[in-house]
């Protein structure tokens, strides 16, 4: 996501978790900081703590993580720390955004949400995205999760084949 700021502000990049009920994580990161496998180990982390403070009596063991193909998110030590979590993983054909929660109900929303806006720093930019993500309503994120079992359908329908349906 990218959000105009001033010169002197630089680049914010959001690592979201959501799920049907909605936010459950949202860390940001700024300018120099590179995400590897070892910062995003720490951030699975996070999001483990977060559900257990935010969904208090479901269980953490049944947690399906659905992310992208990056090597951060594929990479061995990652691998093992979603093992030690207990967390399933979804497998994510590489190129799919039309099969990405994400890609497809939430960061376009959210970039109308941010477009024609000027920033005068990071905080700001962290503080509207903040504002958007947590005043959606319940029904937002439940519509845009539940959506992925007939996105994956069409997919199947259309023998594999690149798909581009309106959000």
């Amino acid at each position: 996501m990218k959000a105009k700021t001033r010169l002197s502000a630089g680049k914010v990049l959001a690592t979201i978790f959501v799920d049907s009920r909605g936010d459950l994580l949202i860390v940001f990161l700024h300018d120099q900081r590179t995400v590897n496998a070892a910062y995003y180990c720490q951030v699975l982390q996070s999001a483990k703590t977060s559900y257990r403070n935010k969904r208090r009596g479901v269980p953490i063991r049944d947690v399906i993580l659905l992310h992208d193909n990056a090597r951060p998110h594929t990479a061995l030590l990652t691998r093992d720390k979603l093992e030690e979590m207990g967390w399933e993983t979804l497998k994510h054909p590489p190129y799919s955004p039309d099969l990405s929660p994400c890609d497809y109900f939430l960061f376009a929303p959210l970039k109308e949400s941010l477009g024609g806006k000027r920033f005068e720093n990071n905080e700001d930019v962290e503080k509207d995205v903040l504002d958007w993500l947590t005043t959606r309503p319940q029904s937002f994120y439940e519509q845009g999760i539940f959506k992925l079992p007939n996105r994956w359908q069409k997919c199947v329908d259309n023998a594999g084949d690149y798909i581009i349906v309106s959000a």
